[in-house]
């Protein structure tokens, strides 16, 4: 079978399984269990799978044993980094609606193209910046264009529009972690060892954020025992863990070594589209015209950053990451 079209279809599947994480985090909320127990069993399912497709392969288990034991703290404390992303994302999403979760979070590429494609290296052009500012600009229309009877609490739409933002940071703390350096991406800062050891490193930072997740259901005494939950939470539980966590990891992972990152990030612009798409057919939610085209405008910011210049060698940025998780 054709190379690209694999890597295509993966991204694609990807991009589905983190789109799906809101509406079946919308179920499990309607069933009573919040997003800390949420994401305690969020990681622990989908690093149990993680890691039980690494251990399939002996390929993927010779790229465990490669790992030192400074990678292995890295991307452990990469996955409690993370907690600060899902978390803000999966408690705003208890009182915002799938759709506008999904508009505002999506302006991270853009941030990302102004933060990381060029870390330690003063920001040449125009063209990034114009990405983040009109990216920007579509959040504010698509938060500014919520109908009146339809307003979440401030703190909440604050926590939203935090997690795009310290998502953006968790990708160039990885980037810089992983070799990134001015001129240069992690790969040939590194060798194609450490590029080649992404699923390792996808379950270590499950395996951290799961473990911090635990930690804090436990310390905040919530009712994680799988007979404290409802057994109609399940279903979505099991979702979010699997599909949205580990599908949505491996199929981006591996299909962004098969077409590279930059056009990954391009096809994974579907995202939003797949989130609004499934809300309003299973839960019923609509976005106002202007909130449309606030949506419209984010995408068109993450297409521009995505297909920036790289300044000085005049090719389309290759940024050195490996997405976790937009959300």
């Amino acid at each position: 079978m054709d190379r690209r079209l694999v890597g295509l279809a993966l991204i694609v599947a990807s991009a589905a399984g983190f789109a799906s994480g809101a509406i079946f985090g919308k179920g499990v909320y309607e069933s009573g269990v919040d997003w800390i127990t949420l994401m305690a069993w969020r990681f622990l399912i989908g690093g149990t799978a993680t890691w039980l497709w690494i251990l399939a392969s002996p390929a993927r288990r010779s790229d465990i044993r490669r790992l030192g034991r400074r990678s292995v703290l890295v991307g452990l404390g990469l996955g409690i980094l993370y907690v600060g992303n899902s978390g803000t994302y999966y408690a705003a999403l208890q009182h915002v609606s799938a759709s506008l979760m999904a508009l505002i979070v999506f302006v991270y590429p853009a941030l990302v193209a102004v933060l990381t494609i060029r870390i330690g290296r003063r920001l040449e052009g125009r063209r990034a910046w114009t990405a983040l500012g009109v990216a920007l600009v579509g959040s504010a229309l698509t938060i500014g264009g919520i109908e009146g009877g339809e307003v979440p609490p401030v703190g909440y739409l604050l926590l939203a529009a935090a997690s795009p933002v310290i998502y953006a940071c968790w990708i160039v703390i990885q980037a810089w972690l992983m070799g990134e350096r001015p001129g240069r991406v992690a790969r040939e800062a590194a060798g194609d060892d450490r590029a080649s050891a992404a699923a390792a490193v996808a379950g270590l930072v499950t395996t951290g954020a799961a473990l911090s997740y635990w930690i804090l259901a436990l310390a905040t005494q919530r009712p994680v025992s799988p007979a404290a939950i409802p057994m109609d939470a399940w279903p979505g539980i099991v979702g979010i863990g699997f599909l949205s966590t580990f599908v949505a990891i491996v199929g981006f992972s591996t299909g962004s070594r098969l077409i590279g990152a930059a056009e990954a990030s391009l096809v994974s612009t579907i995202e939003p589209v797949i989130t609004v798409t499934l809300a309003a057919l299973i839960l019923g939610e609509r976005l106002t015209a202007i909130q449309f085209v606030g949506g419209a405008l984010i995408l068109v910011g993450v297409v521009v950053a995505q297909t920036s210049p790289r300044p000085g060698d005049g090719t389309r940025p290759v940024p050195a990451v490996l997405r976790i998780a937009d959300e």
